[in-house]
């Protein structure tokens, strides 16, 4: 790669075999080319099966810590790093095996830039990366569901059987 040239996800030596990251001139379009790429291995990351346990498995060991005060315990900032540790060196080993030069670093400063445009879980477990909070609700919402205390959406529900309204009709 020139020296003139910029990798928008990778490392800052440049070092890539993916030419989706290597443009003469980082542009818009390329940027989100880049972002949007990322973003589809870390869907598939996610949804895999490994992912998943592991990420069920420390959630299980942990969750019962949590409790819903305003007063956070010094031991939520030891889980928070532990977690960022597991989940994100995951993430990175996942990404680097499919992206050559693949810089978990430069992607997470690239986040606030997309911000509008995320929804959804992926969007979710980046935030919990860098927003504390967000790990904290993660951990409370997790606890609440293991407990049984969800948001139950069954009481607001009708069911009707279909015969009974034609028949009505009729």
């Amino acid at each position: 790669m020139a020296a003139e040239e910029q990798c928008v996800v990778c490392s800052s030596d440049g070092a890539s075999d993916v030419e989706m990251f290597a443009f003469s001139e980082a542009t818009p379009d390329s940027v989100d080319a880049s972002f949007d790429l990322v973003i589809g291995h870390l869907e598939e990351i996610i949804m895999d099966g490994g992912f998943q346990e592991m990420q069920r498995r420390f959630m299980d060991e942990n969750y019962r810590e949590f409790e819903d005060t305003e007063e956070n315990k010094l031991s939520y900032t030891q889980i928070f790093h532990q977690y960022m540790e597991l989940i994100e060196g995951y993430i990175t080993a996942q990404l680097s095996a499919r992206l050559p030069g693949f810089s978990m670093a430069t992607f997470v400063q690239s986040l606030p830039e997309h911000k509008e445009e995320m929804t959804g879980d992926i969007f979710d477990l980046l935030f919990t990366f860098s927003d504390f909070l967000a790990f904290k609700d993660m951990f409370l919402d997790y606890r609440a569901e293991k407990e049984g205390r969800g948001f139950d959406l069954g009481s607001g529900l009708v069911v009707t059987s279909l015969s009974a309204s034609w028949q009505a009709l009729r």
